[in-house]
Order: structure tokens, then C-alpha cells, then sequence
């Protein structure tokens, strides 16, 4: 039996997984990287996008991230990510009114609100996850 990778993943909101895992590929700042049992230890940034958890060939999992830091160590491999989500949990009619409710917000407030440029990131994040359901 092959070596098995120590992966979790957690944002400040909680831990999103752990566990032993065979392969994880992630969206770092650079590029996409994969990491396996007794990598190389390493440190990246990440880019928003899709954590890709593999178990043999088949992807089991897939968490979107909102930028972060991984880390590789000898144990293994830890994301800390500023905001993630399980993909396979998202509701995409509830994720479409949200997309439309913050418009509308931002529309509301106007260019001037200070709250404008917070409105469009969120709004990009949202639209970014959906593109990946």
C-alpha cells in the first residue's frame, strides 16, 4: 500500500477536512502543484480556485478556496485558507440569489459607497465559485 498524505484544511470560519488522503492539488499564486506523501517540504501563496483532493485517480473531494497559505512539511500538507468551501455543498439557486442580491446592493449604494469596491470583490468570489459547480 502506498504512503498516504496528512491534508487538512481549514479558514477562520472552521476545518473544512483532515485526514489522510493520496494526492492533493491546489491552486498556488505561481501555478497549480500537487503534493503527495514525503514531498519536499515547501511554502506558497494561493490564488483563488479549487483545491482538488484525489484518493487513486478519482478526484473525492473539491473545496474552493479564497486565497491562503500551504504549507508542506514532513507531516504532511496544511492550507489555511481566508475563506473555503466543500463544492459539493453549495446550493447554486441559493448562490445565484445571493450573486443578484449583492447587484442590487451595490447598485443601491452606488460608486461613491464605501463599501463599493468590498461589494464587487464579494461578487467576483461568488461568481467565481459558481463557475466551478
Amino acid at each position: 500500500m502506498a504512503d498516504k498524505l496528512n491534508f487538512s484544511l481549514v479558514s477562520p470560519a472552521r476545518e473544512l477536512f483532515s485526514g489522510e488522503v493520496d494526492h492533493v492539488v491546489a491552486p498556488g499564486s505561481d501555478g497549480e502543484f500537487g503534493v503527495l506523501a514525503n514531498h519536499a517540504p515547501f511554502m506558497s501563496t494561493l490564488k483563488n480556485g479549487v483545491v482538488r483532493v484525489l484518493d487513486g485517480e478519482t478526484v473525492s473531494m473539491r473545496l474552493f478556496v479564497r486565497g491562503g497559505f500551504a504549507d508542506v512539511t514532513p507531516n504532511g500538507l496544511t492550507i489555511l485558507a481566508e475563506e473555503a468551501v466543500d463544492l459539493a455543498t453549495i446550493d447554486a439557486d441559493a448562490l445565484e440569489k445571493d450573486i443578484d442580491d449583492l447587484r442590487h446592493k451595490l447598485m443601491a449604494e452606488g460608486a461613491d459607497s464605501p463599501h463599493h469596491l468590498a461589494l464587487e470583490e464579494q461578487i467576483s468570489y461568488l461568481k467565481s465559485v459558481q463557475a466551478e459547480l
